[in-house]
């Protein structure tokens, strides 16, 4: 890829996560943030609760496994002490439409929802939304449900999220990231984590949630139908290097995502985690290209002479044998 091509890439991606963490222009009404026991998604839903608070939107936390309120929290609802209407009727009143306020509505978890509420969870979720209220929601996606509660002739909860949301976060472990890509260049098979690895007693890997930060796998669903898909590297508090205006990073601009010795930081053939093909030149050189012209085909002797048809002459080699019977056909 060329070099200006990758940097507008990463100019724009880089725009495109500052706007959604930022909560600017209402970018995204419903953001979904799918988290496993090796990466847990609470570091994001800090970092969007921060951002919220210093752009003076209103943060309110709707709590299904949250003991204590959080900070940059401007109103927590405990709502596994209380009833779907009491909680319902307290969000109305904290995400009522105000002129020039907006409202970031964050529920901990939609796991309980999606056990007790499965065939009505996007009514539920629409009855939460308004035009100055955005919803960002977490989804533990190792964590099962009770199948007293799925309906096998409808999709499952998790589904209907997936294309409810307009953007989909799921977080990832660097060091299990790093682990597959080590893995992939070496042409060796990708290593498992945690309950997937199928190792009986093993519930998280070695490297689950990292005290460097977390991986972002993003799909960005725009207005038009057109998705943008990425990977980044979000840091922790104190982690992010000093005097820079965005945090968040690329993944392979991440200095333990390329080789040692590689100077190509996305200047390279590779995009993100899923490398594509390298590019080739097919461009000649002078000393190649007089070659090339010097080169006599076979077929050029056929078209010196006039009305002789398609004959093929063939001159035979030493190594050739000889047969009467096929020279006469």
């Amino acid at each position: 890829m060329a070099p200006t091509t990758i940097q507008h890439r990463r100019t724009h991606n880089i725009l495109l996560i500052s706007k959604l963490l930022n909560q600017r222009d209402a970018a995204s009404p419903f953001t979904l943030i799918l988290d496993s026991l090796e990466q847990s998604g609470q570091p994001l839903l800090r970092e969007y609760a921060q951002r919220a608070n210093a752009a003076k939107v209103k943060v309110v936390f709707l709590s299904f496994q949250t003991l204590k309120r959080p900070q940059n929290v401007d109103a927590f609802i405990p709502a596994w002490n209380r009833s779907l209407q009491t909680w319902q009727r307290e969000v109305a009143e904290h995400t009522k439409p105000t002129p020039n306020q907006r409202t970031l509505l964050l529920l901990d978890t939609l796991n309980p929802l999606a056990a007790t509420h499965a065939t009505t969870l996007p009514t539920l979720l629409s009855t939460l939304l308004n035009p100055t209220t955005t919803l960002l929601a977490l989804y533990h996606t190792d964590m099962p449900l009770p199948t007293a509660s799925l309906d096998p002739y409808t999709p499952s909860p998790l589904t209907l999220l997936r294309h409810l949301a307009t953007t989909l976060i799921t977080t990832h472990s660097l060091a299990h990231v790093l682990a597959r890509k080590a893995a992939r260049d070496r042409s060796l098979a990708e290593p498992t984590h945690g309950l997937q690895s199928g190792a009986e007693g093993v519930l998280q890997g070695l490297g689950a949630n990292g005290a460097e930060g977390v991986v972002l796998e993003l799909e960005h669903r725009r207005k038009s139908g057109r998705g943008v898909r990425e990977w980044y590297f979000l840091p922790y508090a104190g982690a992010a290097p000093k005097g820079a205006k965005e945090s968040v990073v690329l993944l392979e601009d991440h200095p333990a995502w390329k080789p040692a010795g590689d100077s190509g930081a996305v200047g390279g053939a590779e995009e993100g985690p899923e490398a594509e093909a390298g590019t080739f030149e097919l461009g000649l050189t002078e000393r190649q290209r007089r070659a090339r012209e010097g080169v006599v085909l076979p077929y050029f002797d056929a078209q010196k002479g006039g009305g002789e048809g398609g004959r093929i002459l063939y001159d035979m080699g030493e190594e050739d044998d000889f047969d009467e019977e096929e020279d006469e056909i």
